[in-house]
């Protein structure tokens, strides 16, 4: 089988823990690109976090974004974007003002959040693209609702942490049971994450590869969340990184190294160093 998509997961699977691109992880996605094979990274986050790490490669990678709900390379030009409708995302505000947690609307080129009070500790561990600042605007006010009347925005994607598991389960059910039309996914640290019914990473990875014209099978999917799983299970060759929970790694094709210890690295010379470039198997024919 010749693969003909790379598709990466950013944090935890790109990255090292500390947040870092190793060198030799930016060679090895090189490496694949120079055969010919697109690349795209995979993110539950911003479109504009995964342009950070785009830009330490010397390669122009696609990126699927906003758990999905965004694909492209640039925000002017998407291939694919779907968002959560602007009366929708002010009922869902409205619901979440009853209890006291950060909320942010995620859009492709600004944040717009609530002004709260959480514990410390809780935001330090569950920062929300404070990393971000300087790339677009952040916008944080004391009362989400009222300014959503002024300027009502469709954000392709609502963060929010919580002060408690209590209140994020509570919130959870209340928003599944109310809202029909979204999906709710639960994060680390009290966190929720709130898109639009369908959107997921594989969901995003197969508008791209429909983009492509390429087959299911041609994609390699690597990753190591449990939202990463459904790419892992349904692409061509499905790995998980050591660092990745159990559930992960049982529907994975391959289990690499960890993130720390150049699991990307290993697996990609390991593998691509068997495929003939792009560009040669179609001068042979090879290819259809």
């Amino acid at each position: 089988m010749v693969y003909r998509l790379l598709a990466i997961n950013i944090n935890g699977t790109l990255l090292q823990s500390n947040g870092r691109l190793h060198k030799s992880t930016k060679e090895a996605i090189e490496y694949v690109h120079q055969k010919g094979v697109h690349v795209a990274l995979i993110t539950s986050k911003s479109f504009y976090s995964a342009k950070k790490v785009a830009k330490a490669l010397k390669i122009k990678p696609m990126i699927v974004a906003h758990q999905g709900a965004f694909v492209g390379s640039t925000v002017e030009e998407p291939i694919f974007v779907k968002r959560i409708s602007e009366k929708l995302t002010m009922e869902i505000v409205q619901l979440l003002e009853q209890i006291n947690c950060q909320i942010q609307l995620t859009h492709e080129k600004y944040i717009l959040g609530n002004r709260v009070n959480l514990p410390e500790n809780l935001i330090g561990k569950a920062v929300m693209y404070m990393n971000e600042q300087n790339i677009y605007s952040q916008h944080y006010v004391d009362l989400l609702s009222e300014e959503l009347l002024k300027q009502p925005t469709a954000p392709p994607k609502i963060d929010v942490i919580f002060n408690n598991r209590k209140d994020r389960e509570d919130m959870f059910k209340l928003i599944i049971d109310m809202f029909p039309e979204v999906y709710a996914l639960r994060n680390p640290e009290n966190g929720l994450s709130i898109v639009t019914k369908g959107v997921s990473k594989w969901n995003g990875v197969l508008h791209l590869a429909d983009h492509l014209k390429l087959k299911n099978s041609e994609i390699v999917a690597i990753g190591d969340g449990l939202d990463d799983m459904e790419m892992i299970k349904e692409c061509g060759l499905g790995v998980a990184m050591g660092n990745a929970p159990f559930e992960v790694k049982k529907a994975a094709q391959w289990v690499t190294r960890t993130n720390d210890d150049s699991g990307v690295t290993y697996m990609l010379k390991e593998f691509f160093r068997k495929q003939h470039p792009i560009e040669f198997l179609e001068k042979m024919n090879i290819l259809k």
